[in-house]
């Protein structure tokens, strides 16, 4: 009886896991999810054959192999959480939490220092805490406490409907972690343990809202896919306009002949007058503005399944020529980028994405120029390095470290300079900031040096 519920739930992870690959499709945060489910059922599974054994040394090895998938669980909970976050930065440290529940593993198999026996309890047979056993709690309590963090911290950061996702799994990991008062089973506490209750309801959570909350949707394709869509009815806009600009002079003509005439009387201004006159280029400039923008999500979007195939060798100066002819600046912004030329060289890589960067610094450079109201933009070439440089307000200390996070924004997506990083890193460089806050901002990027050929 004791064993029905573990044998029914440890079913239900498995339908979980599959209920998300199915859905969402194979990528790297539905297999973690799937790994998660499998080692869940596992666990259960063992349990409860567990419930049912009648000899304490066949219960001692089968408590044994149940308790090496529990080992690994709390860092495939982390891992899952470090995709989810896109927290690439952290895989040594899930790879570092995987190595050491290894080396408990063996502990475990080998010896009695981390299960030292069972106990024979109302409902059977279970694990004895060993003496090893506080550096597995020890280590749950820091991968999980790290995981719950990376996940508070990206949905304070995060955007929109992102931000409800990602509190929806927060408030799983939560009732997750409840199931950690099994543990007192280990240690003698007398209760039939109730873990699998929170926990079946902590996956099944996620996985709701994996699949009906849309949360392994990747920002950026999504954005992207809106930008697509936008396309037409900006086309439209625009020959629209073209109409507009081509008949207001006839229009603005006879309202003036009337108005000379004595046919009308003047209810417009002078400024009026004026702007409507001027109403086509307007609405031009401002849809050149938003096809920019079309333009930069599509690219941002691309820059995450890049075909190296298409590289070839490209001049950074021609690159940078090209981005400030086509950038739409405001006003009288174009004069305050200065350009020091240099030595120029080549790239193996794509012109386009080169130049979407550019346009990526070019726009958080003038926005900060422009909000201080000071400030001018550099643009140099030195030793394979692309230097962009603004002196305008600087970056905060407590900023610098995350600007290349993806989502990590204090205005905007957060998306530009991640989409930048990837781009360099295509190509074989890096990109690099460095600013002081009041002084400047200046991104480097670096090319390798080895030139690169496409085979035949």
């Amino acid at each position: 009886m004791h064993s029905l519920l573990p044998a029914v739930v440890s079913m239900l992870f498995l339908c979980y896991g599959a209920y998300v690959l199915h859905s969402r499709g194979v990528s790297r945060i539905s297999l973690t999810f799937f790994l998660l489910c499998v080692a869940t059922f596992c666990w259960q599974f063992t349990w409860a054959i567990l419930f049912q054994m009648q000899q304490a040394a066949e219960a001692v090895s089968l408590a044994k192999l149940g308790y090496l998938l529990i080992l690994f669980l709390p860092t495939t909970l982390y891992h899952f959480i470090t995709e989810l976050t896109s927290q690439h930065r952290e895989r040594r440290w899930v790879a570092m939490s995987y190595g050491f529940a290894g080396l408990l593993g063996v502990l475990l198999l080998t010896s009695d220092w981390l299960i030292a026996g069972v106990y024979d309890y109302f409902f059977g047979y279970y694990p004895k805490a060993g003496p090893l056993h506080p550096l597995h709690l020890l280590q749950t309590m820091l991968v999980v406490g790290r995981g719950l963090w990376l996940l508070y911290r990206r949905q304070r950061l995060a955007v929109s409907t992102e931000k409800t996702r990602l509190r929806y799994c927060l408030v799983s990991l939560l009732i997750y972690f409840f199931a950690s008062v099994d543990y007192l089973c280990n240690y003698g506490v007398s209760f039939y343990p109730p873990g699998v209750l929170f926990v079946a309801t902590s996956l099944g959570l996620i996985a709701q809202a994996m699949v009906r909350h849309n949360l392994l949707a990747d920002p950026l394709e999504v954005a992207a896919t809106i930008a697509h869509e936008m396309r037409t009815p900006l086309a439209t806009i625009r020959n629209q306009s073209r109409v507009l600009s081509r008949c207001m002079p006839e229009l603005l003509a006879g309202y003036q002949s009337a108005l000379a005439h004595g046919l009308i009387a003047p209810r417009m201004s002078a400024p009026k007058l004026q702007y409507l006159a001027g109403l086509g280029q307007y609405i031009e400039t401002e849809i050149s503005r938003s096809s920019f923008i079309v333009d930069m999500m599509l690219a941002s979007a691309r820059a995450g399944s890049l075909n190296r195939s298409d590289f070839a060798n490209h001049s950074v100066m021609k690159c940078v020529d090209e981005a400030l002819a086509s950038y739409p600046f405001e006003s009288a912004m174009r004069n305050k980028v200065k350009v020091r030329r240099s030595e120029d060289f080549t790239f193996f890589g794509s012109d386009v994405l080169l130049i979407y960067v550019l346009y990526n610094l070019f726009k958080n450079a003038l926005h900060a120029i422009k909000s201080a109201g000071r400030g001018e933009l550099e643009i140099m070439l030195a030793d394979r390095q692309l230097l962009v440089t603004d002196t305008g307000p600087g970056i905060p200390d407590d900023v610098l470290p995350h600007v290349f996070e993806p989502f990590y924004s204090t205005g905007g997506t957060g998306m530009g300079l991640p989409f930048c990083q990837k781009v360099l890193t295509a190509f074989g460089g890096n990109i690099q900031c460095e600013s002081q806050a009041g002084r400047y901002t200046r991104f480097c990027l670096s090319f390798p040096r080895r030139m690169n050929y496409p085979t035949n």
